[in-house]
């Protein structure tokens, strides 16, 4: 996990690069054509490889958007709504490894709106960049009566807010200072994998600076650790495990992802035959159909052969680990701190002694090399078995989870992009074994619903930049319709999602937590398959197909047909299912959670 490098490491990386912009001014190439502020954001942003840009415009942004149109390196998707925008910035920034997601909004209505996005790529470990158009720097000093305010001159509130949800923050007054704090605010997101915060007011858009400072590269990675130190901790990690006669499991999470460090774990499995699991949030970090990897670590939530393996390992090597309730089921990993190691982007824990700034990114090479020795060892440990299950042999023509989720693994392919909504797709898609380099998306920690719609538009144009296969998305029919306006962006923008709308008529996860026949946890039931005629307006050559699947006969051969498999046009796919039924994990998970919240009236005695 990580919060921010610390305050002498963040000083050293700003000292280097103001150095580095002295010696560049000092040779004379600071004096080239001058730059406007607008601009030299977008050339930092395309340095950083961003290409589009999300988000709804507003009085305060439009002079910025004129550039941004007319930028020939970047694509302005104008969202439905800022809140869609956010989710779609963090989409892009899961899928588009070692970039960033970037939304623009207005001053107050705008970024306000955006703000639950931000906080759940805060939670989450995301790198979004937030841009919001303000007033003049004159009209920022002087507080009017504008429009957007909230009338009593507190210009500064919704910075207030946007601190809370970002890790740093800027709000330039002078184009002398506006340069640096780009760069402050942009090398703190992709050090830290957080969201940052950054005001543009609207007389510094057009206003000239020198353009000298793009002439270095933002700094992306890490500072390297203190050498002695990390020989000690090395040394320090090689004795436990010898002391652990070898038996070792490697537990990946989420922070491997974010933080950029799957190269070097996969490295580290490779070269020393480890056993090697992943917590929900890590899931798609490894090569989950590898012989090596054997499964998916949910505290009491785990099928017993894989819970047996991890918890009776006895040491265990973590990595980037984010232990939340939702990815230990419910706190009950059964770990003893005496028994783990834990590698963080910005600490490393060996036992109980802590050791700050030394990151997993530099020691994990290092690791992996004095590791190497007992491949031959290591690579005969046992592992658990997470090969494709074969759909169940059931009677009932009906689809039920237990069937339509090894289903799906046989219709998953490489490089295919899924995106799992909260609720009974996130929990589904946990025991689905992912094909070589598919990436999955989820939001496990924040668990806003609606949230995967915004974030397959993102993580579909990311795809299509990179060389992904299929973008493929499983969205209950509650959580869609918090979200649904975004497939009109969808369409407009050309990419070609599958779209699976579980419809299970409401809130299914929530039945399962509490309210079991509620009517709360009931939806308007819509007319799915019409969507598409909907959001793409009247055109002479409508775009998309949709469906509805009743039976797993429905739903099997549509899924073996090869046109639609191909997903060359955007699709949709409604799923009718029970509206009690969930995945195994899920119905767990409720259990648990239903006794942590004791939505059960006390009696007077307690």
């Amino acid at each position: 996990m990580s919060i921010s490098l610390s305050p002498s490491q963040q000083e050293i990386s700003r000292l280097k690069r103001e150095v580095s912009t002295l010696q560049q001014e000092a040779h004379g190439r600071d004096f080239g054509e001058p730059i406007y502020v607008g601009n030299y954001l977008l050339a930092r942003l395309e340095q950083l490889g961003v290409t589009h840009m999300f988000g709804v415009p507003g009085d305060f942004n439009l002079g910025f958007l004129d550039l941004v149109e007319d930028d020939p390196k970047m694509e302005w998707v104008g969202n439905c709504n800022e809140l869609n925008a956010s989710y779609a910035a963090d989409g892009y920034a899961r899928v588009k490894w070692r970039s960033i997601g970037v939304l623009l909004t207005t001053f107050g209505v705008g970024e306000l709106s955006a703000i639950n996005g931000l906080a759940g790529a805060f939670s989450e470990h995301v790198p979004v960049l937030h841009i919001v158009g303000v007033p003049s720097t004159t009209q920022m000093k002087t507080k009017p009566m504008l429009h957007h305010t909230l009338g009593d001159g507190r210009f500064d509130a919704y910075e207030k807010a946007a601190a809370q949800f970002t890790i740093a923050q800027a709000h330039p007054m002078t184009k002398e200072t506006i340069a640096a704090e780009i760069d402050r605010v942009l090398t703190t997101c992709i050090t830290t994998a957080r969201p940052v915060y950054l005001t543009l007011p609207t007389d510094l858009v057009y206003a000239k600076i020198p353009s000298g400072r793009l002439l270095t590269p933002l700094q992306a990675i890490p500072p390297q650790n203190n050498p002695d130190e990390e020989a000690f901790i090395l040394d320090e990690i090689v004795k436990l495990i010898r002391e652990a006669k070898g038996e070792v499991v490697i537990l990946v999470d989420a922070c491997a992802v974010r933080h950029h460090v799957i190269e070097e774990t996969r490295e580290l499995v490779k070269r020393t035959g480890f056993p090697v699991y992943s917590a929900p949030m890590g899931k798609g970090a490894m090569i989950e159909r590898d012989e090596r990897f054997g499964g998916i670590y949910v505290g009491s939530l785990t099928r017993e052969d894989i819970k047996e393996k991890v918890e009776n390992a006895k040491l265990i090597l973590s990595i980037g680990s984010l232990k939340s309730d939702f990815n230990t089921g419910n706190f009950t990993y059964s770990i003893p701190t005496a028994r783990t190691v834990e590698l963080h982007s910005d600490h490393t824990k060996v036992r109980y002694a802590y050791y700050p700034n030394i990151v997993m990114k530099h020691l994990l090479p290092k690791l992996t090399a004095r590791l190497e020795p007992m491949a031959p060892k290591a690579s005969q440990l046992p592992v658990a078995s997470f090969d494709p299950i074969t759909p169940p042999d059931e009677p009932s023509p009906v689809i039920t989870h237990d069937w339509l989720w090894p289903r799906i693994g046989k219709f998953l392919r490489s490089k295919d992009v899924v995106v799992a909504e909260t609720g009974t797709s996130s929990f589904g898609i946990l025991e689905v074994p992912l094909p070589e380099d598919a990436v999955c998306v989820s939001q496990i920690l924040w668990g806003s619903i609606g949230y995967t719609v915004g974030s397959t538009l993102g993580a579909a144009l990311a795809a299509r930049e990179t060389k992904m296969n299929r973008t493929i998305l499983f969205v209950g029919d509650g959580s869609l319709q918090l979200t649904v306006q975004e497939i009109s962006v969808m369409i407009k923008t050309g990419v070609t999602p599958i779209l699976f709308v579980l419809n299970n008529s409401g809130y299914t996860i929530e039945r399962h937590l509490h309210g079991w026949e509620r009517k709360y946890n009931d939806i308007t039931n819509w007319k799915w398959t019409e969507l598409f005629s909907l959001f793409q307006g009247s055109t002479s050559k409508p775009k998309g197909k949709s469906y509805t699947v009743y039976t797993k006969t429905d739903l099997d051969e549509l899924l073996s047909n090869e046109e639609f498999a191909s997903a060359k046009e955007i699709q949709l796919v409604e799923v009718i299912m029970d509206k009690f039924d969930a995945p195994r994990a899920l119905r767990r998970q409720a259990e648990l959670s239903g006794k942590m919240n004791r939505y059960v009236p006390l009696s007077p005695t307690q």
